[in-house]
């Protein structure tokens, strides 16, 4: 089988054992690690895999056209994801690499009619879906685990922390919350400083949930929720924040998003940047994540971030990269989402359980193995808007603590 033997060199940990649809089998073995066979129940797969494996693996496990014996999914994603360096130095996988970037500023085109309809593919599901697996916050973003073993909600906690402690926010700011989700971040904002916050999101399922907990806090009068893109945002804030959202803007989006934030920013104001990255030059999108889970997303390096904050004048005063957070944070999603796969069937079915099974695997093994991080990247029109030294971020967060746990700061 032809593709046995383009994966004999790759394997180079661990045991991949494939069995192809005439039933034969095809070992494949490397150094010492994690062993797992995979089952091939089409023969069309022979192909497939050789043509486009990143597009044809995740469907053909959500048709059930192969299968994960010896293992879970996770399993093998995890061996695959331990040999990728092999892998993309394979001739095959270079040349496709090159094809798709020809076509990477297409698939990121993200005017405001498709940014829209991009944001409602995902995030427009049913709130009773994303409870099976978010923590009670409905933080779905990269959580913060300051001492490594906090649970899902203490983590996601300190990671509003940890950004408010970078917003240095005092009462009676002006926040803009840039794709604000569920609300959580603006909530805690609001209540945790004593700031005005507004928050904007292009999900109308996201919407009705925020400004619902905005009124049950007894807060809306200072936290408000707007269904709006934010080339539409208007009128000039003290802190803008951004979590999560960047990596639906698109690489041809990322100078317009940087005129917008810098037109919106005080003089003095202060603007963190919080998205998913990747350690390497830039590249493209996973064709099976932009298909069924992000169409439109892209998760960009650091330098092409850079050079577009470069080119619109705003000074980059603090970067941080948080590594194995994010992998930490989807150990925890996958775990509570197959612990609650039945529930979930009820909602969809077998076959959209097993591309939410996928994606989340498949990510965790990408911040594992695969040089995916998180920037926070904080931004100002100033060189001096903010102390010189950073340690006023654990002063900020250790006040906190001490007023009552990571959910409050001294200004509540």
């Amino acid at each position: 089988m032809i593709l046995a033997r383009l994966l004999e060199p790759v394997i180079r940990e661990g045991r991949l054992t494939i069995v192809d649809a005439t039933g034969r089998r095809h070992v494949l073995e490397g150094g010492p690690g994690p062993s797992v066979t995979l089952r091939l129940h089409d023969p069309s797969l022979h192909w497939k895999l050789v043509v486009d494996p990143e597009l044809h693996l995740g469907e053909a496990y959500m048709d059930g056209t192969a299968t994960v014996e010896d293992g879970s999914l996770y399993d093998l994603l995890d061996l695959m994801g331990r040999n990728q360096g092999a892998a993309s130095a394979h001739a095959v996988a270079g040349t496709k690499a090159r094809l798709d970037r020809l076509f990477r500023r297409l698939h990121q085109y993200n005017p405001v009619d498709r940014a829209r309809a991009n944001v409602a593919h995902h995030y427009d599901l049913s709130r009773t879906f994303y409870d099976l697996f978010l923590d009670a916050d409905r933080q779905y973003s990269c959580a913060y685990f300051a001492a490594g073993d906090e649970d899902l909600e203490q983590a996601q906690e300190l990671k509003k922390r940890h950004i408010a402690a970078k917003l240095l926010v005092e009462p009676g700011h002006r926040v803009l919350d840039i794709g604000c989700g569920w609300g959580g971040l603006g909530l805690y904002l609001a209540r945790a400083t004593g700031a005005e916050v507004t928050g904007i999101t292009l999900s109308e399922e996201q919407l009705k949930v925020a400004q619902g907990r905005a009124s049950e806090a007894g807060i809306a009068d200072r936290l408000r929720f707007a269904l709006r893109d934010y080339r539409h945002e208007r009128g000039t804030y003290d802190r803008i924040v951004s979590v999560g959202m960047f990596e639906h803007v698109g690489v041809g989006h990322f100078r317009e998003f940087f005129a917008n934030v810098r037109d919106m920013l005080a003089d003095g104001g202060v603007a963190l940047l919080h998205t998913i990255g990747r350690m390497e030059p830039p590249g493209t999108t996973n064709p099976w994540i932009r298909k069924y889970i992000f169409p439109g997303g892209y998760i960009p390096a650091l330098s092409e971030v850079v050079a577009a904050i470069e080119r619109e004048g705003l000074w980059v005063t603090d970067v941080e990269v948080l590594r194995l957070h994010y992998a930490e944070t989807l150990r925890h999603w996958r775990q509570r989402f197959t612990a609650n796969w039945a529930r979930a069937a009820e909602l969809y079915d077998e076959r959209f359980c097993r591309m939410w099974e996928f994606y989340l695997a498949g990510s965790e093994v990408a911040f594992r193995h695969m040089r995916k991080v998180v920037f926070q990247i904080q931004l100002s029109r100033r060189q001096d808007a903010v102390p010189l030294v950073r340690n006023y971020i654990e002063s900020w967060e250790q006040a906190a603590a001490e007023a009552g746990g990571p959910g409050r700061h001294r200004a509540a």
